[in-house]
């Protein structure tokens, strides 16, 4: 299963997403929108391109906020997956989500907008950077989990 991973669009519309982006995430199984997406119309128009897993952020409207959770769990192949936005100050967020999320194979995040695909203590921390200037796939296959940070 290919997984397209963004976050941090702080867009209004869709138009405002860099159209390779979109463009890719028309050829993934998976949409994961890890926070920040800002408006309601984003998640909306995204929806429209493929199925969407996505979380609130920290910027995120109140209709938005009102929709989504705080925190997504996602199994596919046997790999257990969560998604949060993140908080508070960057430095040292790897490792407070580790702390919180100790029984997962993937912790898919944003929030910093710098992007993340470390292993760290058997646990995949991916991060696709801000949608302005990266996104991410992920690869499950068989088991096995790689991850790509695609820069423009």
């Amino acid at each position: 299963m290919l997984i397209g991973v963004i976050s941090d669009t702080h867009a209004d519309t869709i138009r405002d997403v860099d159209h390779r982006i979109i463009d890719a995430l028309k050829d993934v199984d998976l949409v994961v929108h890890a926070g920040d997406i800002t408006s309601i119309d984003v998640l909306n128009e995204l929806k429209l391109v493929k199925d969407v897993v996505a979380v609130k952020g920290n910027m995120d409207s109140l209709d938005i906020k009102k929709i989504l959770p705080d925190t997504e769990k996602i199994e596919i192949d046997g790999k257990k997956i969560r998604v949060i936005h993140g908080w508070g100050a960057p430095f040292g967020l790897e490792y407070k989500l580790l702390k919180r999320f100790d029984d997962v194979d993937v912790i898919i995040y944003g929030h910093t907008h710098i992007p993340m695909n470390k292993i760290i203590n058997n646990t995949l921390l991916f991060n696709p950077g801000t949608a302005r200037k990266s996104y991410g796939l992920l690869n499950i296959d068989n088991g096995e989990i790689r991850g790509d940070i695609i820069k423009l």
